[in-house]
């Protein structure tokens, strides 16, 4: 197991040395489940994870996922998680901070994802919502649409959607939107 983090160590060390004593220092079932499965975690080559707020900030961090087939080959996109106390119970808040021309992305960085919806269960963790964000760029579904009218391209003119996506990635415009370059 990889041990990323001592900041339980941490913390006590500086309060010892602060004060003399040892601290009593609680941690919420969510941080300790969440701390293993970041210790657990087997992320594709494609993957890679960051923690912006400092190691001491574990229920913030974000995720890069660059995928290496399919339509967004070669782009590069940056994804928030936000994790509540109470996870596993509750899924992870999980938002795109790459503006990407994707039917399950929208334009404000929502994902739709039904692990991160209705089939969440406790017994998913953080690697398998990163696997589920990389499958979405490799086989995107115009089924479940965020962004109805990319999924409509999708659908209907596949060689169309892969213009678009590469336009987009490039840094251009698709209709009135501009996509900053991702690539």
């Amino acid at each position: 197991m990889i041990r990323l983090f001592k900041v339980k160590e941490k913390q006590r060390e500086a309060s010892e040395n602060a004060n003399g004593m040892v601290p009593v220092n609680k941690q919420s079932a969510g941080e300790l489940r969440l701390h293993k499965d970041i210790g657990d975690l087997n992320l594709p080559k494609t993957c890679s994870i960051s923690f912006p707020n400092g190691k001491d900030d574990l229920m913030n961090f974000e995720v890069t996922v660059r995928p290496d087939e399919g339509y967004y080959k070669g782009g590069k996109f940056a994804f928030s998680f936000q994790v509540s106390p109470v996870y596993p119970h509750e899924a992870p808040k999980v938002k795109c901070k790459t503006t990407v021309y994707h039917p399950n992305i929208d334009l404000e960085g929502n994902v739709c994802l039904n692990i991160l919806r209705e089939d969440w269960k406790p017994v998913l963790n953080i690697n398998t919502i990163i696997y589920g964000l990389f499958h979405l760029f490799t086989q995107p579904n115009y089924e479940d649409p965020l962004n109805s009218e990319a999924a409509a391209v999708l659908r209907d003119d596949p060689k169309m959607f892969e213009s678009n996506v590469r336009m987009a990635m490039s840094g251009g415009y698709i209709e009135d939107t501009y996509f900053p370059r991702c690539l």
